[in-house]
């Protein structure tokens, strides 16, 4: 196997027999091969037959489980593509796709010996050297993303490896047993899903198949048996449906070709689990599809169909005119056939019939013209550019799965833009992932939706056939809340990336700040600028504090990681090798003011800090109030009261941590504030609360009351928001002259 989540047949096994030995010479031969590949010019063939060569060469005396020669694997992955009719570079890199892995031949081996094309096919689908990695998850985490991006990059290269993943699950039983339950899982977890998620229908029903009967033996013998049996007892039944849909579609002057179908093991089974069904509930074994010449006979013979038999109500489905999100198009219909017997029909034209199948493969099958092309292929390339697009945010191989998985299960809910343009977006998706579907700069900025015409909450989910309209502003930005509730792994990257990027920012402003001030503190008045001849004391302090950037020492200044007392310290040695001396004016001034919290290299707080400047929870303080400035490691600067029993504890301990911050003139927002109200149990007290804050203008975030039901006096916890400490005095005073209301005070650390 090459790529990623999957084991090698490694050469090992027995010497075959003689007898043996000559079939899989014959296996191993190029014309088993040759005899798929008319659709090539003799110019292409030749190049699949020295890929052949070289692969032969490569592999030669490496034997699979079976006892075959190892290159009769390539060529089966390579056949599996000629069906596929994918191009020659696809059938080189087929045959090729383990010379990396297995043989010591490198990338530059194949841009060497073929081509620059045919190597990065090859490249895409190689794992990585396993001693990168510490861990065999975070090993097939960033495999699993080099093959992805590969692919996104170029299709082919999941088509090659789910030919690979096939050819290796159908050959699963001369491997070792131990191994069949990873693989198989592997298989059902991530193969099989990529090859609906790209509209290989064939493929995955075989893989699922596969994986299932490796996976749960004794219960696909059973089922296996158990629909052999209903088979015998229903074939004329399903003849006789045959011609009588003939019959129907010929009197109205419809040619058709009519195919009957069995449902897949693993589908049965589990729609057998999921739902609680013994095997003769489930109604649906058999189904008929019926491919026409055009669209609109797609629908006359819909029609024919329902006057012929009895549709079942609510089990209609038109996915001709919304495809689902692989591209797949029909019209599904239930019927109830002679004796009663519920029967699934799918009516679909030719082209429909291909992609349905083969999905992006189809891109190479299909002969129309670039206007007619297939949309399972269009469908399919959009979700790989979303790939490439969480990629770009997405640096961490582990994250990067975990946002992708939830695309590879496309139960889709169809809703539209205000211009009725139809988009599929995942089941459980909220208007917020209907924004970053659109663009990522409509998320970034969203501050409302309506569905249908109505505002909703962000978190709202979507329903079929929802007209969703985003609201954006300039100034509105992610908020990290989202996360809790957006399905799209494209969503999820991009708030992500938005809050590390914004939090890097503020925290480099804020070390700017602080580097600045502890400057001040030891005389001098400013930093080092960005002009070139400041660059030399900049590169010179990085080496000293092993940063790579400029910015990279201000984040860690900023978030506590660095002392910025220290780095000043060492900036001041370098400056005076300068010839740049401290003011002694300056220091004086800086020294004799810091324990009045009047420097001027105070840290100024304004609210408009978000992920740089936190504000404790265990006091809150708010604009009017004392306050200290401690700096975590790691966390940046939490501001505490001056009065927080908790601040105190942390100075004792940990005091050159703490640094001056005070109040600005204007701040920009509202604050937190806890508050505990005691009030006289009784009927409608809360609302006459809830009123009474509501008038002196200041908005409750949380509410929360002990389980005292009983008792004649109760203490409600609120947590409001207000301007600074007058509207706070306002508030309470506007609390305590309500009926009903015996006290009400701020919460404060000590009060707990």
């Amino acid at each position: 196997m090459s790529s990623v989540l999957s084991t090698h047949t490694m050469p090992s096994g027995p010497s075959p027999s003689p007898q043996i030995a000559a079939a899989n010479a014959a296996a191993a031969s190029f014309a088993a091969l040759e005899a798929k590949l008319d659709y090539l010019d003799a110019s292409d063939v030749e190049q699949v037959r020295r890929a052949y060569r070289f692969a032969d060469t490569a592999h030669l005396g490496q034997i699979r489980h079976s006892g075959e020669p190892y290159i009769t694997h390539p060529i089966a992955v390579a056949a599996q593509c000629a069906e596929w009719k994918l191009d020659a570079p696809a059938l080189m890199a087929a045959l090729l796709h383990d010379a990396m892995e297995d043989c010591g031949v490198t990338k530059a081996d194949l841009v060497e010996q073929f081509s620059t094309t045919v190597a990065e096919l090859v490249d895409g689908l190689t794992k990585l050297d396993k001693l990168q990695f510490t861990t065999r998850e975070e090993n097939q985490a960033e495999s699993f993303r080099k093959m992805l991006l590969a692919m996104a990059r170029d299709v082919r290269v999941i088509l090659i490896k789910l030919a690979d993943r096939t050819h290796n699950m159908r050959t699963m039983s001369d491997m070792p047993r131990s191994k069949w339950a990873r693989i198989s899982t592997e298989t059902l977890e991530i193969y099989a899903p990529i090859a609906h998620r790209l509209g290989l229908n064939q493929t995955y029903r075989e893989l699922e198949d596969l994986a299932f009967r490796h996976l749960k033996p004794w219960r696909y013998s059973i089922l296996s048996k158990a629909i052999g049996r209903a088979r015998q007892r229903r074939r004329d039944l399903i003849q006789k449906v045959q011609h009588e849909i003939e019959s129907a579609l010929n009197e109205a002057g419809l040619v058709a070709r009519i195919v009957g179908r069995e449902k897949a093991l693993y589908s049965i089974y589990t729609k057998m689990t999921e739902k609680h069904l013994s095997f003769a509930q489930v109604n649906d074994l058999y189904g008929v599809r019926v491919i026409l010449s055009s669209v609109i006979n797609c629908y006359t013979a819909l029609g024919l169909l329902h006057q012929l038999y009895k549709p079942v109500p609510g089990r209609f489905k038109d996915y001709i005119a919304i495809p689902k999100v692989n591209g797949y198009q029909s019209l599904h219909t239930t019927l109830v056939g002679p004796a009663s017997v519920n029967m699934e029909f799918q009516i679909r034209t030719e082209p429909m019939d291909l992609v349905a199948e083969s999905g992006v493969a189809a891109h190479w099958l299909y002969k129309a013209g670039e206007n007619e092309r297939p949309q399972g292929e269009q469908l399919g390339t959009q979700w790989l550019q979303s790939l490439l697009d969480i990629q770009d945010e997405t640096r961490d191989a582990t994250e990067f799965w975990d946002h992708i998985k939830v695309d590879l299960f496309p139960d889709a809910v169809y809703v539209f833009t205000p211009k009725g343009q139809i988009m599929a977006l995942p089941h459980g998706a909220t208007v917020v992932d209907f924004a970053y579907a659109i663009h990522s700069n409509i998320g970034d900025h969203m501050v409302a939706a309506k569905v249908n015409g109505e505002q909703v909450p962000l978190r709202s989910e979507l329903a079929n056939g929802d007209v969703i309209e985003i609201i954006t502003a300039p100034v509105s930005a992610p908020n990290p809340a989202w996360l809790g509730f957006v399905r799209t792994g494209r969503a999820r990257s991009s708030i992500r990336h938005h809050l590390k990027t914004l939090a890097h920012n503020e925290s480099s402003q804020l070390g700017e700040k602080l580097l600045a001030q502890a400057l001040r503190a030891e005389g001098l008045d400013h930093l080092p600028g960005l002009e070139p001849v400041d660059k030399p004391i900049w590169e010179k302090l990085q080496r000293f504090t092993g940063n790579r950037t400029r910015e990279e020492l201000l984040t860690d200044i900023g978030l506590g990681k660095r002392s910025a007392n220290m780095v000043a310290k060492r900036l001041v040695t370098m400056l005076a090798a300068q010839g740049h001396k401290p003011d002694a004016l300056l220091l004086t001034r800086e020294r004799y003011t810091a324990h009045e919290n009047l420097s001027q290299g105070a840290v100024m707080l304004d609210g408009g800090e978000n992920t740089s400047v936190k504000y404790a929870t265990c006091c809150r303080p708010i604009p009017g109030d004392g306050v200290l400035g401690y700096l975590g490691r790691g966390e940046g600067l939490v501001v505490h009261t001056d009065e927080c029993a908790v601040a105190r504890r942390l100075q004792h301990k940990d005091a050159e941590r703490f640094i001056t911050v005070a109040w600005a003139d204007e701040p920009v927002r509202a604050f937190e504030v806890g508050l505990v109200v005691t009030v006289v149990n009784g009927k409608g007290v809360l609302a006459r609360v809830a009123v009474a804050l509501a008038e002196a203008e200041a908005d409750i975030i949380h509410l929360g009351m002990a389980d005292e039901a009983a008792q004649d006096a109760i203490d409600l916890r609120f947590v409001i928001t207000v301007r600074d400490k007058a509207h706070l005095d306002a508030v309470l005073r506007n609390l305590r002259r309500t009926h009903s209301v015996l006290r009400a005070s701020r919460i404060t650390p000590a009060a707990h």
